[in-house]
């Protein structure tokens, strides 16, 4: 599992001339940075443009899923369990299915070649996770801590707001890690939906380097293990709370 990521960083770091030896070399025996300052000089646009789309993703998300999992979790408003199992049916639905759904969609309100229009066609993936992630979690806060929010006079939203955000940080951050990975390393909605724009993310602009005659593979990978940095880093970090958050709601006392 490992070896195609060291494979990537090997490649990354191997001299053109080289990338045609036979056997390929398994260590980058003339090593060159080439490939990074390529990177480094076309790249940050996109990289800028993923940064974007990913961190709006998260907002967006976030700011429906929230909410909509309070809701369902302590309201309990007719109809909930419908709603949780369409949205898990949401879950189902091929994504090329959804892209030529939101082309035509967008194609009428002007939106496509946007980076607010990937914003929201990225969410309509996370929102439905994100819904069930946080009624799993919240129908796990103890009934008697919402009960003391009411009785000192906390209305719905102030409950909501001041008691059972802070108490979901684990699910906050799951929700937030999942989003930001499936925006980053989007490709087909980035395809379909922003193919000629000039604000690409940085899975379309990998594709600067593959020509019909060159294809500049130190270059490539390059983009990619740069690319796989700030999801690394954020796993990494963000590992404990996210094992807290997935397993959330599934034992009760």
């Amino acid at each position: 599992m490992l070896f195609p990521v060291y494979w990537m960083v090997n490649v990354s770091l191997t001299r053109d001339i080289d990338l045609r030896a036979d056997p390929p070399h398994l260590f980058p025996t003339h090593g060159t940075v080439e490939g990074y300052q390529v990177v480094l000089r076309d790249q940050v646009p996109y990289l800028g443009t993923s940064l974007l789309i990913g961190l709006g993703t998260v907002a967006l998300t976030v700011a429906l899923a929230a909410p909509a999992g309070y809701a369902l979790a302590t309201l309990r408003p007719v109809g909930g369990g419908v709603l949780r199992f369409v949205l898990l049916i949401a879950q189902m639905i091929p994504g090329i299915i959804m892209a030529m759904g939101c082309y035509a969609i967008y194609l009428r309100l002007g939106m496509l070649n946007s980076a607010a229009g990937l914003v929201l066609a990225d969410s309509t993936i996370a929102v439905p996770f994100g819904v069930l992630i946080f009624t799993a979690f919240m129908s796990g806060i103890p009934g008697e801590v919402l009960q003391a929010a009411v009785m000192d006079g906390a209305s719905r939203w102030r409950t909501f707001r001041s008691v059972v955000l802070p108490l979901s940080r684990s699910s906050i951050i799951t929700v937030s890690l999942f989003a930001f990975l499936w925006a980053w390393s989007d490709f087909l909605f980035a395809s379909t939906l922003d193919a000629g724009g000039a604000a690409r993310p940085v899975t379309l602009g990998i594709y600067r380097y593959i020509g019909n005659n060159n294809q500049q593979w130190n270059a490539i990978m390059a983009t990619a293990v740069i690319a796989s940095v700030p999801a690394t880093v954020l796993l990494i970090v963000a590992q404990r709370y996210v094992a807290a958050g997935v397993t959330a709601g599934a034992v009760k006392d």
